[in-house]
């Protein structure tokens, strides 16, 4: 249903999904409470825009990640969102690192190298999440650590929507690669950089963009495209 559009009346739901008025009640505040619809008294419930869906709310990324085709534009809102975001967290990784972090991103890149085909795509993607989630924990700031708990269905639901081609794998490895050296080496600038062309390529398998010159323009095209 488009925004700005009215949803049935209860009683008509409950007859449609054959349950009850206190399911329906509750399904509803649901769906208030993360923004999707606003219900007014003497008005119905209408569904609201992206712009007032509440992205961060655990139980929004949990629907996020079981749609099999998101609204393109919340896929690049999303991406920005990481854009931005997730280059500086890279850096403060590089920095704040010990061991154990360490660890923990080479271990789930090993499970991504290991993954890196059609047949183990679920496995892959997994370890594709859990080497971004190591990366935010690295960086040992309570919010941001936070941050990319809330962001982990939301991120899954990127990842589960890129189009990997075998050669796209392959340069998608090399990139995450880059940023684990980045950061075992405490290298923030360079850790920042490399999540960076991690993000360029993520575009490039989501169709966001339909190719990412090397160049020092590269950046530039992203923020005009996106």
């Amino acid at each position: 249903m488009a925004a700005g559009g009215g949803l049935p009346r209860e009683l008509d739901l409950c007859q449609h999904f054959d349950v009850s008025r206190n399911q329906v009640r509750n399904a509803l505040a649901s769906l208030a409470a993360t923004g999707l619809i606003e219900r007014t008294a003497g008005r119905g419930t209408r569904v609201c825009q992206i712009s007032d869906w509440h992205l961060l709310d655990p139980l929004m990324s949990e629907w996020l990640a079981g749609l099999e085709a998101p609204d393109p534009k919340l896929v690049r809102e999303i991406f920005a969102f990481r854009y931005s975001a997730e280059p500086v967290v890279a850096s403060l990784a590089a920095s704040a690192a010990v061991a154990a972090d360490i660890a923990a991103i080479e271990q789930a890149f090993d499970g991504m190298r290991t993954t890196a085909n059609a047949q183990q795509a679920p496995h892959h993607i997994e370890y594709d999440l859990a080497f971004h989630e190591a990366i935010y924990r690295a960086s040992h700031n309570l919010v941001w650590r936070q941050m990319g708990h809330l962001l982990r269905p939301s991120i899954m639901a990127l990842i589960q929507h890129s189009q990997h081609s075998v050669a796209a794998l392959d340069d998608s490895l090399a990139r995450h690669g880059r940023v684990l050296a980045a950061i075992r080496e405490g290298q923030p600038q360079a850790a920042e950089r490399a999540a960076r062309e991690v993000l360029k390529r993520t575009a490039i398998d989501l169709g966001i963009v339909a190719e990412i010159s090397a160049s020092r323009d590269a950046a530039r095209t992203m923020r005009n495209r996106i």
